[in-house]
């Protein structure tokens, strides 16, 4: 079965093009010229990502990204934006985005993320259980638990937690974090790795704070997963 995109843009020719485009590599598509739009396609189908334009007439992109996050955290919500600044751009991944790509854009490279947001790490199989002292991971069920808690993680959390767990107690260097969990072909700023780093560690904490695998930081080198 293809996958389903939302995309979520008011300027008519981005989103025509865009939706050609996403058609013609066999995704099924739904262009969505506003928030209020955006809202309607949630039903009956969830989208497997959405391409969010971060300036919308009826609500901020940033805002509409937020609500959509809360309500279904592992539907990954790519962001369209103009803004180039860092800051702008941290905003948009706190509110729940995975990925951004600034405007103006190669389709080339949009096409890419968009690939790189559905596919799935190819280091686990589907049966695998992950454990971790207290932390046991079911990859087949995208679950993460820490003693008896679930931990809530958007797509991008999960599959960051997964690679540092699959290497637990060794160094993941930010290069190949980068390579396997965002994109190989990735030129945006790393940023975006300590900002889900962070998110990451408040959740694991928040869950268990005695019993919760810590995540180090290693100057010029990457981060490394150790069991409580």
């Amino acid at each position: 079965m293809s996958a389903y995109v939302l995309l979520v843009e008011d300027d008519e020719t981005i989103g025509r093009s865009l939706t050609r485009a996403l058609e013609s590599q066999d995704y099924a598509v739904t262009w969505a010229p506003d928030g209020a739009a955006a809202r309607a396609a949630l039903v009956p189908v969830l989208p497997d990502l959405v391409l969010l334009d971060i300036g919308l007439p009826d609500i901020d992109g940033v805002d509409l990204c937020r609500e959509l996050s809360s309500l279904v955290p592992t539907m990954p919500i790519l962001m369209l934006t103009a803004r180039h600044e860092e800051a702008d751009i941290v905003v948009s991944l706190d509110a729940g985005a995975v990925d951004y790509i600034t405007k103006p854009f190669r389709l080339a490279e949009l096409l890419a993320r968009v690939r790189a947001q559905l596919r799935r790490p190819q280091s686990v199989d589907d049966d695998d259980q992950i454990v971790v002292g207290d932390l046991q991971i079911d990859y087949h069920a995208r679950r993460a638990l820490v003693g008896s808690s679930e931990l809530t993680l958007r797509p991008r959390e999960f599959d960051l937690l997964v690679l540092l767990a699959l290497d637990a107690g060794r160094a993941v260097t930010r290069e190949r974090i980068m390579d396997e969990v965002w994109d190989e072909h990735w030129q945006g700023s790393t940023k975006t790795l300590d900002v889900h780093i962070s998110a990451l560690r408040r959740k694991l904490i928040g869950a268990a704070p005695e019993t919760a695998p810590t995540i180090t930081a290693l100057p010029r080198v990457g981060y490394r997963l150790d069991a409580s």
